[in-house]
């Protein structure tokens, strides 16, 4: 039908995915959202390796990946995290575009009517400031390829 498809993943359930599911898509937006496995794991209660791996796999595909990252200050705004993910995905070819996304609270209230405790609801969104030397990091170290 020539339609465009696209998945939006964390790249958890990667190695479960077979290559023909995977020649069915034209785009993977592969959300890593922290290079240092402390950091990955508390914000995700899940292992780093699993969506380093389906990276891997995705840029030996030649796969065109975008890289959405959540900036969430005191989380995932430190130098070396960016610096991490950055030197992840610069030398490949597939990753089109990392997109840094400030952190929000629109979704705060799906926790209080889930009666989940929400434990960023403290977090500040990010600064210009703070966002443009994300942005600046990033680039230095993977090309123009980073953006909001």
């Amino acid at each position: 039908m020539g339609l465009h498809t696209a998945i939006e993943t964390s790249g958890f359930l990667g190695d479960r995915v077979d290559e023909s599911y995977l020649s069915q898509l034209d785009l993977v937006l592969l959300d890593i959202k922290s290079s240092k496995p402390d950091t990955y794991r508390w914000v995700t209660g899940r292992d780093l390796t699993p969506t380093l791996r389906f990276a891997e796999r995705l840029a030996s595909l030649g796969k065109p990946t975008w890289v959405p990252f959540t900036l969430v200050p005191g989380f995932t705004d430190d130098p070396e995290n960016v610096e991490g993910i950055a030197k992840f995905v610069a030398p490949m070819k597939n990753v089109e575009w990392v997109e840094i996304q400030p952190f929000h609270q629109l979704g705060a209230f799906k926790w209080k009517a889930m009666n989940l405790d929400y434990r960023n609801a403290n977090t500040p969104t990010p600064t210009p400031n703070l966002i443009a030397r994300v942005i600046d990091q990033c680039s230095l170290v993977a090309s123009s390829r980073c953006s909001r």
